[in-house]
């Protein structure tokens, strides 16, 4: 397994992929994409980070499985009030928040809206300390009660920037909901945290 990731994350690398969107695309921390970008031969090698690398396409390759687990995340998320707005993470919480804001307009009978997050992990100049945008290209956020989505929370840096996005732009977070919680939280910022399946160290 671990050679499989090695050579994803490099063959990512070379399609010119930041180490951002490798760690997304591979559903791993920051720290162990950069790990695996930099793995050499065998001599050269260091320790790995501690971390779970997660595969969850036997859910994001069928649309029917990706409605349940929308259906799922968007009770879990209605449990702390009615949302506007469904904040989509680029680029895996995108297929969530789509199906969601669908849900939660059926089950709320109120327009629901969609917004897309870019997170700072994304841009080619990481350095820059600064929090994600939202693209204008969707649904506004300003007024609007909002649950945030993503597929996975590692450290929950990239939920803090969106909760402050949001908050910034005017909007309200409500909760944030994600497929799985790699890191045990359960509020990010004071903001609510639910997931489907947490990790947990032992």
């Amino acid at each position: 397994m671990k050679e499989k990731l090695i050579a994803e994350a490099q063959e990512l690398r070379q399609h010119g992929f930041t180490t951002g969107e490798i760690a997304d695309e591979l559903n791993v921390s920051m720290d162990t994409a950069r790990w695996l970008i930099l793995q050499k031969t065998e001599e050269e090698k260091v320790e790995a980070p501690v971390d779970f690398a997660i595969n969850w396409k036997s859910i994001g390759g069928n649309s029917t499985r990706l409605s349940y687990v929308s259906g799922a995340l968007s009770d879990m998320a209605l449990s702390h009030g009615e949302a506007d707005t469904v904040v989509g993470v680029a680029v895996s919480g995108v297929p969530f928040a789509t199906v969601m804001a669908d849900y939660m307009e059926d089950m709320t009978g109120e327009d629901t809206s969609i917004a897309i997050f870019h997170p700072n992990k994304h841009r080619k100049d990481t350095d820059i300390d600064d929090d994600g945008t939202i693209s204008t290209n969707f649904g506004s956020v300003e007024g609007k009660k909002v649950v945030i989505v993503d597929d996975v929370i590692t450290s929950g840096k990239t939920a803090k920037e969106v909760i402050h996005t949001v908050k910034d732009l005017g909007g309200e977070p409500t909760c944030v909901t994600v497929l799985i919680d790699k890191a045990g939280l359960s509020e990010i910022e004071g903001v609510p945290v639910e997931s489907l399946i947490k990790v947990s160290r032992l």
